[in-house]
């Protein structure tokens, strides 16, 4: 029988994680979906979920609970929880950035099972790469259904410490922004160089498509991969030499750490001690 769960908060990425869940056969019966505005919820309610404003409520039969709520608003939402959850001990997922398990078992009274998952947004159309975190306290089987739960978005992989989960939000979990931002510079310099915004923009994002579809699929590596479309003294070497030249690698590892150092902040920001050495 498949476990009965709640997402609290029903914003884009929970959409997406229940969304999958329901191509792949998961009964609409067994989720219930929570948001501030019932008005709001109206569509998941055609879709048979169950739907309510009220967390608590939610939560009370469930043997799973999915925090999908924005990092700032965490604790408040945990707290008013934590009874309910000591009650029944269930499986606490959450998909917020730089929150741990720590803060979130404190929140809910402590001694629970917690998974972090770091998501990303390609999730909403099932081609998501996420990666997951248990604490102590995950049975095997609460990892079975964790990541049951999570690829129905896509990719969904195991990583051995909280710590590794910030090298992932900078990695995967930021990293479509990236790949957007290169598309835009893409369009934008081919728009210069004389081409109807239209045309570079479905080659930019056909050339994407393709490239992701090659590095997959093909058992080169990426940089092997671009090695071999690379001919010495041609058109490719010539952009390569200039980005390079331009430190397109550190520009990346630099924005990268950034992206690790805010994680970090974040932690301390929503409940976390700073770190001592």
């Amino acid at each position: 029988m498949q476990p009965t769960i709640a997402f609290i908060g029903a914003g884009n990425m929970s959409r997406a994680i229940f969304g999958g869940m329901l191509k792949n056969g998961y009964p609409a019966k067994n989720i219930t979906a929570t948001g501030r505005n019932i008005d709001k919820l109206a569509d998941l309610a055609a879709l048979g979920l169950n739907v309510t404003t009220d967390n608590a409520q939610a939560i009370k039969n469930c043997k799973v609970i999915v925090l999908g709520v924005k990092p700032q608003m965490m604790q408040e939402v945990c707290k008013p929880l934590a009874a309910l959850c000591q009650e029944h001990q269930p499986l606490i997922i959450s998909v917020a950035a730089g929150i741990s398990a720590q803060s979130l078992e404190q929140w809910l009274g402590g001694n629970l099972a917690v998974v972090r998952c770091m998501p990303n947004t390609p999730a909403l159309v099932q081609q998501g790469a996420s990666a997951l975190c248990a604490n102590q306290n995950v049975t095997q089987g609460q990892k079975d259904i964790a990541e049951q739960i999570i690829a129905a978005t896509g990719l969904a992989i195991w990583v051995d410490n909280e710590t590794q989960l910030n090298a992932v939000t900078a990695l995967s979990g930021s990293g479509p922004a990236y790949f957007f931002l290169l598309m835009e510079s893409m369009i934008d310099a081919a728009v210069s160089q004389g081409l109807s915004t239209q045309v570079a923009t479905q080659l930019a994002l056909q050339t994407a498509r393709g490239a992701a579809e090659m590095a997959q699929s093909e058992e080169d590596s990426p940089a092997q991969l671009r090695r071999k479309i690379t001919s010495p003294k041609g058109t490719t070497e010539q952009a390569i030499l200039s980005f390079q030249g331009a430190g397109f690698a550190e520009i990346i590892k630099n924005g990268m750490q950034a992206n690790i150092d805010r994680s970090e902040q974040l932690a301390i920001e929503f409940g976390d001690a700073p770190k001592t050495d």
